[in-house]
């Protein structure tokens, strides 16, 4: 006896769920709407509402990415390619057709399931067509804020090029299947697909799609950054670099200059093209007189607040880091005024390094030579701030290459190559922004302010 699987929501274009070993037998929910996803995640109990209607979420143990929980296949396709070690950390095939194959059958004894075909990148000649498989409503809503939306005509035709399956809440067996705990997030390049298991920390669907990105964009002389960027009143793109919680979201979101987007961007012969749909913004201590655009998202139903504590009034607490500092909002760039509606830039005027010292040396602002600006890349002197991965509780100083080694698959002179070169082709001047502490390292003093550092970027 065959079971009818029951669907809604926009209809599936020409790629069904079998081309990724699916068979369901539960309720498909097809490309809904943010509004449709955050009222399912309520009545299943997945997060609660503010008191503006804002959905609330928990992600459990995890409150940040899982860097030794991240795998790529090795195999013949990306063998010379990827720049293998404790950041590219390889597995085998076996280990990812077994863990495939029981996300797969978990996933298909699931009641429910939410699909969305979306796009990363925002310039049609380069955008990937991809899809969230997922057994969570909320999920699935954080992918659609994320990535960009198709038109309904587009869905017709969506042909995934990579596909994600999702199952946050089923756990491996580290020792049986071959990894490093109950949590994994493994990428086939060979089989366009990404696994993701045991953790309900939302960023790694963005960031794994970001790393797919990363290994296909160089391929095509285009380099992929991790940084905000925004465009002047006179045309004038800026490209911000750092990692996680250094202020890319933050600097970019300038009430005087449209924004771009606030996290990953391509960089090709036509300019700046963001990757994604959305902001991923770092909530702890936001407030609406410093960031009042940022602020005015966690007001507006259809933005997610993830580990975010809401007070006895239901009104969220931004200062409670009871959960984790790496508290974040999730929304759609269409929920900032000042934006650029396309998504995309010209050529950037001044291209900026984040970094966050913790130790409290570097000036506020230095102005680099293009060797300067290459070493800078290269080395990627910043801290990680606290919460942003697992076990990260205070600013700990590292050296992240490209200013997001987590996410680079290839060599970082493959990305420094690239920077240079666009860098000299369009005069571009670069920039040193110490956006942590600069009086006394951390512990000894408080970390800059953002207006002062907003200032800086102004001046």
């Amino acid at each position: 006896m065959t079971t009818l699987i029951r669907e809604d929501g926009a209809p599936p274009g020409p790629v069904g769920l079998g081309a990724h070993g699916l068979t369901p037998t539960g309720y498909i929910h097809w490309n809904n709407d943010v509004t449709n996803l955050i009222e399912k995640s309520v009545k299943r109990e997945e997060g609660i509402l503010s008191a503006h209607g804002v959905l609330i979420t928990e992600t459990g143990e995890r409150t940040g990415r899982s860097p030794n929980d991240k795998f790529i296949v090795r195999e013949e396709l990306v063998e010379d390619n990827v720049w293998w070690g404790d950041v590219n950390t390889p597995t085998t095939r076996d280990v990812f057709d077994n863990l495939r194959q029981k996300v797969r059958t978990y996933l298909n004894s699931k009641p429910e399931l939410f699909v969305q075909d979306l796009y990363a990148g925002a310039d049609e000649n380069q955008r990937l067509p991809i899809r969230v498989v997922t057994e969570n409503a909320w999920h699935a809503a954080f992918s659609r804020n994320m990535f960009l939306r198709p038109s309904q005509e587009q869905i017709e035709s969506h042909v995934p090029e990579f596909t994600i399956l999702h199952a946050p809440n089923f756990l491996a067996d580290a020792e049986i299947d071959g990894i490093n705990s109950g949590v994994f997030v493994i990428v086939c390049f060979s089989e366009k697909q990404v696994i993701i298991g045991g953790t309900k920390y939302a960023g790694e669907i963005k960031k794994s799609i970001f790393s797919v990105m990363n290994y296909i964009l160089p391929t095509q002389g285009q380099l992929p950054m991790h940084c905000s960027a925004n465009v002047g009143q006179e045309g004038d793109c800026a490209v911000f670099f750092g990692l996680s919680g250094t202020g890319k979201t933050t600097l970019s979101a300038d009430p005087n200059r449209p924004l771009i987007g606030d996290d990953e961007h391509g960089w090709n012969h036509d300019g700046v093209f963001n990757l994604e749909g959305g902001c991923y913004a770092k909530m702890i201590d936001l407030s609406e007189q410093d960031e009042p655009e940022i602020f005015a998202t966690t007001r507006m139903p259809g933005t997610i607040l993830e580990n975010v504590i809401l007070d006895k009034n239901g009104v969220p607490d931004f200062h409670d880091t009871s959960l984790t500092q790496n508290t974040r909002g999730s929304y759609p760039l269409e929920a900032i005024d000042n934006r650029v509606i396309e998504s995309r830039g010209g050529q950037p005027k001044n291209v900026v390094f984040l970094t966050c010292d913790a130790f409290g040396v570097l000036p506020p602002i230095s102005r680099l030579t293009p060797d300067q600006a290459a070493y800078h890349f290269i080395s990627g002197y910043t801290a990680k701030v606290a919460g942003t991965e697992v076990g990260v509780v205070e600013p700990q100083a590292t050296f992240s290459a490209c200013f997001g080694a987590p996410f680079m698959p290839m060599h970082p002179s493959v990305y420094a190559n690239l920077l240079s070169k666009k860098v000299a082709e369009n005069n571009a001047s670069c920039w040193l922004l110490n956006t942590g502490w600069v009086a006394g390292g951390y512990g000894n003093s408080k970390r800059i302010k953002i207006r002062w550092t907003r200032a800086l970027l102004n001046a």
